[in-house]
């Protein structure tokens, strides 16, 4: 088994609100991926006293100790917990009602001998390869199905479709977001390797359009996460007019993480 991990920050002027990790074995047995994507508040109050990369950390240090640890649980019931866990530790100081508190996309994954386990939520992105090269993305596809205009602002996206029926689901302070996940799993058998993307690196394919999965996977064998992220950081510079990127950041957080069964 090979691992490789990389992440910068879209700004060396804001702390990467990313959050990656992996154990290798879980439980004695195959291994474990986390990754998360935080979601950056708009400018003034989102009831927390707390960081959205105090928020990931928290979150994320629970789903890969629960992950490794705890094969007798779905991942869904881990993503479950650790919200409940994470939302325990700073409930008496913060409104966790409030559509903004800290909260992030998940992609988690395990495996042992004889199979892979995966959830996803949110538009973060799984890759499974099979032993004849074929690779399936694993997607959380429902922000690409909003009713237009849905996300016309912030305001907008929080009164209609944030964490809300018909729209999309991140996880947050609600543990039952669990059932929302995009959950299944692969035998063993026909996986060769796994990919986990932040929207920040998937934007490769999502938005510059260099190539498909199949190539994405193959820039990340060749070359690395950290490779795939330079690509990436090449592309923003050279898209002066914005073609590619009408909405949202011109350099976001990027995390891409590669592992070879």
């Amino acid at each position: 088994m090979r691992i490789e991990l990389a992440t910068e920050p879209g700004s060396p002027e804001r702390p990467n609100e990313d959050w990656a990790s992996t154990a290798a074995p879980a439980g004695g047995r195959g291994g474990a991926l986390v990754l998360l994507d935080g979601v950056t508040p708009p400018v003034g109050d989102d009831g927390c006293a707390h960081s959205v990369p105090w928020f990931t950390a928290r979150l994320g240090g629970a789903l890969v100790e629960l992950s490794a640890s705890r094969r007798d649980l779905t991942l869904a019931e881990i993503l479950a917990l650790s919200i409940r866990r994470t939302a325990d530790t700073h409930r008496p100081l913060c409104d966790l009602s409030h559509p903004r508190t800290p909260q992030a996309t998940v992609v988690l994954a395990r495996w042992d001998d004889e199979r892979v386990e995966h959830l996803v939520l949110s538009d973060s992105v799984l890759l499974v390869e099979g032993p004849d090269g074929t690779v399936r993305p694993l997607l959380d596809d429902r922000l690409d199905r909003l009713p237009p205009g849905s996300l016309a602002s912030e305001e907008i996206a929080d009164a209609r479709v944030r964490n809300k029926e018909g729209g999309f689901f991140t996880a947050a302070a609600d543990p039952s977001v669990s059932s929302r996940a995009v959950t299944g799993e692969t035998p063993r058998a026909e996986v060769r390797a796994l990919a986990a993307l932040t929207d920040g690196a998937s934007r490769w394919t999502e938005k510059f359009r260099e190539g498909d999965w199949t190539a994405t996977l193959g820039v990340l064998r060749k070359v690395g996460p950290q490779g795939l992220i330079d690509r990436v950081r090449e592309l923003e510079r050279a898209d002066t007019g914005r073609a590619h990127l009408r909405r949202g950041k011109t350099h976001d957080d990027a995390t891409a993480v590669l592992v070879e069964l």
